[in-house]
């Protein structure tokens, strides 16, 4: 492996598991408040056009990288969204131990 394409896939993992400690802490705390609605908003929004352009490329692993990052930011946004009743109702199904 050469090294443009280790650094290029260090980065696709960094930035893909970056959203995992958002979306757990999420799950376990059922608290959103703090999160900027709008900003997961853009986020969401840029990570779906990036997978556009992967598309459009062909590159997999852009394609790859946006859409794990795309569902992470997604199911954030969604909750920060949520209802309360509704948002610890998904908490709950997917840690039901708290």
């Amino acid at each position: 492996m050469d090294a443009t394409t280790l650094v290029g896939s260090l980065a696709a993992l960094a930035t893909a598991t970056s959203f995992v400690p958002q979306a757990w802490k999420v799950i376990r705390t059922r608290d959103t408040d703090a999160l900027s609605a709008g900003m997961y908003a853009l986020r969401t929004l840029a990570i779906l056009l990036w997978l556009g352009y992967g598309l459009l490329l062909g590159q997999w692993p852009l394609i790859v990288t946006n859409a794990v990052c795309l569902a992470l930011s997604g199911f954030i946004l969604a909750m920060k969204l949520l209802p309360r009743r509704r948002r610890e109702a998904v908490a709950d199904a997917l840690d039901p131990a708290v």
